[in-house]
């Protein structure tokens, strides 16, 4: 008798932190809210080492995390590393946009899938490290990846730059007062976020403790933001990491 083994492809995770503590954060946080164990989650630290050849059919899908890089920044003050990464990126996008293949970006996420499809990314929309109010779109609330979200729902973000304009081909999924980009789709299953669905406030305030020098805020602000960042409840955010798991993740 011949018994069939079905064998469900693990995620990617690319990331560009150096920092082990906050590295390993983003690993915990997306396996604790993505549901998913070690063995399908495969992490590849960018900044150590370049890109490896990546085959998209071993992969249910891309998650990008975090990191101390902007796209927008001149190209005299990005550094060595940097230069590498965003080329890594622009050529793996190519393929990943091409094939329409699952990826899901968080934060610098924005600006790697953001820059690759034309987006105008900058500094005016930057966001201060805390908790702001998202608000679907109607698009945003038509769309799979956030079934079951609020109209309106609470989220951590902490970032320099953001997406001042979307090319035309972009379709807007989530917005905030300060921030008009929170989320965005690429085709069908390209999505990118400014904030952080991996985050709850205990691996927040432990950022903030990492980052404290890193330009965020002021050094003398540091208690204030461990407040700010502990003064609302967060929930619903994680479900878009479950949701992406769930959806592309079922070996189906």
């Amino acid at each position: 008798m011949v018994v069939a083994l079905w064998i469900v492809a693990p995620f990617l995770l690319l990331s560009t932190r150096a920092e082990d503590v906050a590295a390993d954060g983003e690993v915990a946080g997306i396996l604790r809210y993505g549901g998913l164990t070690p063995d399908r989650l495969r992490r590849v630290r960018l900044e150590a080492a370049p890109m490896p050849r990546i085959d998209l059919d071993d992969y249910a899908g891309i998650i990008v995390g975090g990191g101390p890089f902007n796209a927008s920044d001149p190209p005299d003050q990005k550094s060595p590393v940097q230069q590498r990464v965003e080329s890594e990126f622009a050529t793996l996008l190519d393929e990943v946009v091409d094939r329409d293949f699952p990826f899901l970006g968080a934060c610098y996420g924005v600006g790697t899938l953001g820059v690759h499809e034309g987006a105008v990314v900058d500094h005016t929309f930057g966001e201060p490290v805390g908790p702001v109010t998202v608000e679907l779109t109607p698009d945003g609330e038509a769309d799979p990846l956030l079934a079951g979200l609020p109209h309106q729902f609470d989220a951590l973000v902490g970032h320099k730059e953001a997406v001042r304009k979307l090319p035309s081909h972009a379709v807007l999924l989530a917005t905030s007062a300060s921030c008009p980009v929170q989320m965005f789709r690429i085709r069908t299953n390209l999505y990118a976020t400014q904030f952080h669905p991996e985050l709850d406030v205990a691996e927040a305030q432990q950022r903030i403790t990492t980052y404290r020098d890193n330009g965020y805020f002021e050094p003398e602000e540091y208690e204030t933001v461990l407040a700010r960042a502990a003064s609302r409840t967060i929930t619903h955010p994680h479900r878009i990491l479950r949701t992406f798991v769930e959806r592309f993740g079922s070996g189906e």
